[in-house]
């Protein structure tokens, strides 16, 4: 189908995301490695227009001289994909805001790609459907899915297999952004280096596979954690009790029982009692989530460790690196916490920013408005 009508760009919000906690596994036959991580996304973001004209071909624009707008931009990536999907031709305008950091461990370019696709669906009045979406957004980028579900999120496979949590209420955090930038493939490939040194387990792609505990697959698939767990895209494998997934790392799995753990406390109602003073995420956090990147990044980057010394100090309840980084974040018991946090981080030098957590209702209601 030819777009032959007047112009019209469409804005959407693309929001970031942190990771509340995330393990690196094995090495699969395709290259990546397995993941398990909850992905939350938060009120920062960057803001995209698209508009589609008569003609043909893709433009990128963008002012932010370190984000690519040829062929490589995964908004490029997804639109190309999206107009064959959708039997559309026209000539498509992407412009890029960035207000996020550019390899920072926000999702900053999934999120704008997965903006992209919204606005283009908006701007052309044509839809995809939803596993059709999730699947061309699983080609893209690992961490994109989860920008077209929001919330609280699990992700496992390469990231790109997700699932919708029941969402945790809006927590007050401060993101602090350190003046480098974290390239993810080559903190992957210091992670593996990390575990070749120690004669660590899970770089295999070889070895059996390994389950998701079976209370955080019980959990999902009964209702507690965000109704019956489908797949959201394709090669995951449920049964009745659980996830499993191919070529997991007993490291994988220590991080699975965490989540079982938080979902068994914080799910089952307890934590969300008018009155109670801790945010659910707490238990979270008592379980013992980590960031496995922080092994390889901190000692490469001295300066991570000392913004996450410099939350700490400001009063963060949990101090954690987003993705590969460089992006840390700390959730504070309150905004005013938060509020005043920002203020002596910004004292020091450091630049920081207060935000929330967005719940998937809220994250849909923001992000055309």
């Amino acid at each position: 189908m030819a777009y032959n009508l007047a112009a019209m760009t469409v804005l959407v919000r693309s929001f970031a995301k942190i990771n509340l906690g995330l393990r690196i596994g094995a090495i699969r036959s395709d290259g990546f490695h397995e993941l398990l991580t909850v992905y939350q996304t938060i009120a920062l973001h960057d803001v995209i227009r698209v508009s589609v004209h008569r003609g043909r071909g893709i433009e990128i624009r963008c002012d932010d001289r370190r984000v690519p707008t040829g062929e490589s931009n995964t908004c490029y990536r997804i639109v190309e994909k999206a107009l064959q999907a959708m039997k559309v031709k026209g000539r498509v305008v992407v412009e890029i805001e960035k207000r996020l950091p550019v390899q920072g461990g926000m999702g900053g370019a999934s999120s704008n790609a997965a903006a992209a696709l919204l606005a283009l669906e908006r701007a052309v009045s044509k839809h995809l459907p939803a596993d059709e979406r999730l699947r061309i957004a699983g080609e893209v980028g690992s961490d994109l899915p989860l920008f077209l579900l929001g919330g609280t999120v699990l992700g496992v496979g390469r990231g790109e297999q997700v699932y919708p949590l029941q969402d945790i209420p809006a927590m007050p955090c401060v993101v602090v952004t350190p003046a480098v930038g974290v390239s993810t493939p080559n903190a992957f490939a210091e992670w593996d280096r990390l575990l070749s040194r120690k004669g660590g387990v899970g770089m295999s792609a070889g070895q059996p596979g390994a389950a998701v505990p079976t209370q955080l697959g019980a959990l999902r698939q009964s209702g507690q954690a965000g109704g019956r767990a489908r797949p959201q895209t394709r090669n995951a494998k449920t049964t009745d009790a659980k996830l499993t997934m191919e070529n997991a790392s007993d490291r994988i799995n220590e991080l699975g029982f965490a989540l079982s753990a938080w979902l068994s406390e914080s799910y089952s109602g307890a934590p969300f009692r008018r009155g109670r003073a801790e945010n659910p995420l707490l238990a979270l956090v008592r379980a013992g989530i980590k960031n496995d990147f922080e092994q390889v990044v901190f000692p490469e980057y001295p300066e991570l460790s000392e913004g996450r010394s410099a939350l700490d100090g400001a009063g963060a309840q949990y101090v954690s690196l987003s993705g590969s980084g460089s992006t840390l974040y700390g959730l504070f018991a309150s905004k005013d916490a938060a509020r005043k946090a920002v203020a002596t981080l910004r004292s020091r030098g450091w630049a920081a920013q207060a935000t929330v957590s967005l719940t998937r209702r809220e994250y849909w209601r923001r992000i055309f408005s």
